[in-house]
């Protein structure tokens, strides 16, 4: 008779409550060790070169930039598509997974959360310095005013300000209600005063009552539900920018699914990046686990297999269009001046991930750490061949251009790195790394059974 396998154990090692609390806390009790300060010497460094580079942006004005009257939008706008796109796994885990009811979740939502944050917070400078004038970036806000002017409501690229600032919100808002229980506790546990006094101030009074249960469930579950749909609207209004425009190679209507699905995979191989280094230095094996790995690396497949399609659907619709413009665009993208930037898009996001087919490399974390890498660098390039080589072949060859970023083009790039680095060390050091309450609601409903005869099913 055939017997079903058991599920593979969220948790690793036969934990008790205390053991889970003292393991997770124990990174925001003790001392940092040596690799995280150098981390963050290097990250702050990096933010302080970015911001230089902003700086001198600023007083110089976006003629330090590469661009030219053909190719308007360049480095900037694709940093700022391809950190939107790394902050929609969080989201994803938090809101839709949890919808879902999938507990291997419970111990990665906490830090996908706050990447999604960091992530945001790095793609708003960029649309920010491209003003030129950031002092007046209130101007996008529509509102009363004696000018006697109103926004364009017509441009996708305002609602874009609505999206990201309503999907930022949201997500602050989800993010600290889940942290709020784990505030509690390290509230309790630590010893110094002025941090039971933070602590407590942060915590809101929260004491583990079923009241403050109920109430804290009902409000995680609201809170899911209008962080579902942002998902899907925050990157199709991206691609809008694109889509609504006549240039050959943005025209097209794939692009909001395209766009969401290629968001999902490259934010999902931003949390391996992450996590897959807090799990070896914070010692947190026992909480992720390779079985958490395998879960991300299988949305992984099935994301980048839709962006395959996408790539695939986007040449053929060129071809079957008889437009001769379309076509020459995508002909141009694979054969002309930057085949290699689209050579390496392909290479990353098509050929790499269907490796994963094989469970070996699935559960394999150095090879899906280095893969997590290749579908970021991919990721990266996809934006740069959608909005550069689209823009470097006008219709008319006297305009026709090539770019290349500057050095304070890449040291702005290279500031948002620092930044959002920057900010995740701090955060493992002040808040848990990994959700303790919802942890510890996992720990017996699976897997207690579980031997190697069901791991090899």
């Amino acid at each position: 008779m055939y017997v079903s396998p058991i599920r593979e154990p969220l948790i690793t090692g036969k934990k008790t409550y205390k053991q889970i609390t003292d393991e997770i806390s124990a990174p925001i009790e003790g001392k940092a060790g040596k690799a995280w300060y150098v981390g963050i010497t290097i990250t702050i460094s990096a933010l302080f070169f970015g911001l230089a580079m902003m700086g001198w942006t600023i007083w110089q004005g976006i003629g330090t930039w590469g661009l030219n009257k053909t190719i308007g939008w360049g480095w900037g706008i694709t940093n700022f598509v391809w950190w939107v796109g790394i902050g929609h796994a969080g989201t994803f885990i938090s809101a839709i997974l949890l919808l879902f009811r999938q507990k291997w979740r419970t111990s990665i939502n906490r830090s996908a959360e706050a990447m999604t944050l960091f992530a945001v917070m790095c793609a708003g400078l960029f649309p920010l310095i491209h003003m030129g004038r950031p002092l007046l970036a209130f101007f996008v806000f529509p509102y009363p005013n004696t000018r006697g002017l109103w926004v364009n409501f017509n441009s996708p690229l305002l609602w874009d300000v609505f999206a990201i600032s309503t999907y930022f919100s949201v997500s602050l808002l989800f993010w600290y209600v889940g942290l709020i229980p784990d505030i509690g506790t390290i509230r309790d546990k630590v010893k110094s005063k002025f941090k039971k006094a933070i602590y407590g101030f942060l915590s809101f009074g929260w004491t583990g009552s079923a009241r403050h249960w109920s109430r804290h469930e009902t409000m995680s579950l609201i809170l899911a539900g209008l962080a579902a749909p942002l998902v899907l609207s925050v990157h199709s209004i991206v691609s809008s920018d694109f889509a609504t425009s006549v240039i050959p190679g943005w025209h097209t209507t794939i692009f909001p699914p395209y766009f969401v699905s290629g968001a999902i995979f490259s934010g999902f191989a931003m949390v391996l990046t992450l996590l897959i280094i807090t799990r070896k230095v914070l010692n947190l094996e026992s909480y992720i686990t390779v079985g958490h790995v395998e879960s991300m690396n299988k949305i992984i497949i099935a994301t980048g297999s839709i962006v395959g399609i996408a790539y695939i659907t986007e040449l053929f619709i060129a071809w079957y269009s008889g437009v001769e413009y379309e076509q020459y665009a995508f002909l141009n993208r694979a054969t002309g001046p930057y085949w290699w930037a689209y050579a390496i898009m392909m290479t990353c996001n098509v050929i790499s991930p269907q490796l994963l087919w094989f469970k070996k490399l699935r559960r394999n974390l150095a090879f899906t750490f280095v893969l997590s890498i290749f579908i970021n660098i991919g990721m990266w390039f996809e934006r740069f061949v959608i909005i550069v080589t689209s823009l470097h072949r006008d219709y008319l060859p006297s305009s026709w251009s090539m770019y290349s970023p500057t050095v304070v083009e890449v040291g702005i790039f290279i500031g948002t790195l620092g930044l959002f680095f920057t900010c995740f060390l701090l955060f493992i050091r002040v808040f848990p790394v990994i959700a303790i309450a919802e942890v510890k609601t996992v720990m017996k409903s699976s897997g207690e059974n579980f031997t190697n005869k069901d791991k090899n099913e």
